[in-house]
């Protein structure tokens, strides 16, 4: 199983990014999926998990109206579209994939991680 998070960047605050994980090794439709960030010397934090069939989505309160998770299960793909980003964005973001059916935003909860894009804001 692998996933392969890809699309981080530097960018200006206020801009925007548009994260990818593509699925390989595993049915993506089967797997709530989830984002996770975590900044230098900060503990690894949730940031948003969409159900399998993409109708449901959780977001922690700091990006909510500012990042969107969607999923192509056709593609094995799940995104997560970032805008007006801030400084307190900058992160390593990684997707996460869970075999529970609920949106968890403990990340003990999730069997499969990517291995991370880097995602500057400069301000």
């Amino acid at each position: 199983v692998q996933l392969q998070a890809s699309g981080g960047g530097l960018v200006q605050a206020g801009g925007s990014l548009r994260l990818s994980c593509v699925a390989s090794g595993l049915t993506l439709y089967y797997y709530v999926m989830g984002w996770f960030r975590q900044a230098p010397g900060k503990e690894r934090q949730f940031v948003a998990a969409i159900n399998r069939s993409g109708y449901s989505t959780y977001y922690i309160d700091s990006v909510k109206g500012r990042f969107t998770i969607s999923r192509d299960n056709a593609k094995n793909t799940v995104y997560l579209q970032m805008n007006s980003l801030t400084p307190e964005d900058t992160a390593v973001y990684y997707c996460a994939a869970s075999n529970d059916y609920r949106l968890w935003s403990e990340g003990a909860k999730y069997d499969y991680w990517g291995q991370g894009t880097q995602v500057t804001v400069s301000s």
